[in-house]
């Protein structure tokens, strides 16, 4: 695949916009999360910021390449990033906005199933692309654990 770097600044801005207006919409709410139960191997809540902003750059890098690919396939995979992107938007509205911890682990179990998706048809098309993908994959699966045991652990009222 030929290096073309003209699409590569709005492949990286569209998922940092994304996560950073869900962060603005989660706003103070968010702060409710040092007052969770948690389950085992939770992170400090700082890591959520830095570990996201780490992954939608590589998402961007991956989107960016399969963008550029021949590959008619690459619409598929593109189709199943932008829906991805979509639930990894409303799922910090659901858990930390309103608190809705069974829907959000309904948000995150679709989220992990369709970034699994995206992973293997983003390999099919563009090997370096689905390797990007792959700690996002990774983190959607750890994020699930979490979410499970934040549910399990805080009964609602």
């Amino acid at each position: 695949m030929a290096e073309d770097r003209r699409g590569l600044l709005p492949a990286l801005a569209l998922p940092l916009a994304a996560g950073g207006l869900a962060a603005y919409l989660t706003g103070a709410a968010f702060g409710s999360y040092r007052l969770l139960r948690l389950p085992p191997l939770a992170p400090p809540g700082w890591a959520f910021p830095v570990v996201w902003t780490a992954l939608y750059l590589l998402m961007g890098l991956a989107s960016a390449r399969l963008w550029q690919s021949a590959d008619p396939a690459r619409w598929e995979a593109l189709a199943l990033y932008g829906a991805g992107l979509g639930l990894g938007f409303c799922w910090p509205l659901v858990f930390f906005r309103w608190g809705w911890w069974l829907a959000a682990l309904a948000l995150a179990v679709g989220l992990a199933v369709t970034t699994a998706a995206l992973c293997r048809r983003a390999w099919a098309v563009d090997r370096m692309a689905g390797g990007l993908l792959l700690p996002y994959a990774v983190w959607c699966l750890y994020a699930c654990y979490l979410n499970l045991g934040v549910y399990l652990l805080n009964p609602m009222a």
